[in-house]
């Protein structure tokens, strides 16, 4: 069908023509008689067909089956994290031989609770358990999600900063249990890019314009995975000494850290902006994170050897922000460069 179909005007009744529809894209779509298509019609020339809105007419993959061995652990998590990105519904882990025993079924249920976003376990037992997927692929906008992933990892940064701040374990360890979120919205969001690559019209509903702009996404999600991570690295480094930094030292750490989040905050508005001009200003702009190293630097020149390379990995976590917002800007200016050619 990529090449296009010829068919024939018939003409029923005394005023109705019709055209059959291609039976495999009726079929992919789980298309039957009575459902009502939608029709819009672009220009003097062109008319386009839409199938229902609903999911139920998305193509749905089949049930999964995993089987583990007694001594499987670990690998059980990537099983079900790379099942859930192929769109399956339902996923049952089985035991091959034998029964599950109480350590994977606790791998298995705390894995679906902390990385799987909308599964739930619909079944438990020694003999399996069932992981269903129940979020609606159009209840939750790739958008939307990655909104609240955005949000979450600069929340994290900035809490990571403030525990540091007022030598708050308790905190720092609610940033570092922070990242699970966000990973969970990545994972959620990854699985959708997925279901859009493999179904052109729900491309549409999910607001992409083509493959490679699911492609930027995905790079884009590995970007802010990566910012929660080096903000959990700073938490975990306050637990690790226990102790704050200097109030000079940290207040030059927090001026790089609101720069480095500003960045991010550019780059990601020239995604939803489709700007490519803002992208090109943010990447010109972050160039001057040079000058906010070298504050740091310079105000922890009278500390202790162990205190200097604290400081260092501190720099280098927030530092790392403002690669990711660069990188981020390079894939918007890559995914809106043809639009901007045909502007000029």
């Amino acid at each position: 069908m990529e090449g296009g179909e010829t068919r024939k005007i018939q003409f029923t009744g005394r005023s109705s023509y019709i055209v059959s529809l291609p039976k495999q894209w009726v079929m992919e779509l789980g298309l039957k008689k009575g459902d009502q298509l939608r029709m819009v019609r672009r220009g003097s020339s062109v008319l386009e067909i839409y199938p229902p809105r609903n999911e139920s007419h998305i193509q749905k993959k089949e049930d999964a089956i995993i089987e583990i061995d007694e001594k499987e652990t670990t690998s059980i998590v990537r099983k079900l994290i790379s099942l859930y990105f192929l769109g399956f519904k339902t996923i049952n882990v089985k035991p091959k031989n034998g029964r599950l025993s109480a350590q994977q079924r606790n791998v298995v249920k705390e894995a679906v609770k902390r990385m799987l976003m909308g599964s739930e376990i619909i079944s438990d037992s020694s003999d399996g358990i069932t992981v269903q997927v129940l979020v609606n692929v159009l209840e939750l906008t790739v958008d939307g999600a990655f909104k609240r992933m955005i949000h979450l990892a600069k929340s994290m940064f900035s809490d990571a900063i403030l525990a540091v701040r007022e030598n708050n374990p308790e905190l720092a360890q609610e940033v570092i249990n922070a990242d699970d979120e966000v990973d969970r919205f990545g994972f959620y969001i990854i699985r959708q890019l997925k279901i859009a690559i493999q179904n052109e019209h729900m491309q549409k509903e999910m607001g992409f314009r083509n493959a490679r702009d699911c492609l930027g996404y995905r790079l884009i999600v590995k970007n802010i995975e990566r910012t929660g991570d080096h903000a959990a690295f700073i938490a975990k480094d306050l637990l690790e000494f226990r102790k704050s930094v200097k109030k000079g030292v940290l207040q030059r750490l927090q001026e790089m850290n609101d720069f480095c989040l500003s960045a991010l905050d550019d780059s990601t508005l020239a995604l939803f902006k489709e700007d490519y001009n803002q992208a090109e200003e943010t990447i010109t702009r972050i160039n001057e994170i040079g000058r906010y190293e070298k504050r740091v630097a310079d105000a922890s020149k009278l500390l202790k050897a162990d205190e200097v390379y604290r400081v260092r990995r501190m720099t280098e976590n927030i530092r790392r922000i403002s690669e990711y917002a660069s990188d981020i800007s390079e894939i918007v200016l890559n995914m809106n460069v043809e639009k901007t050619l045909k502007k000029t």
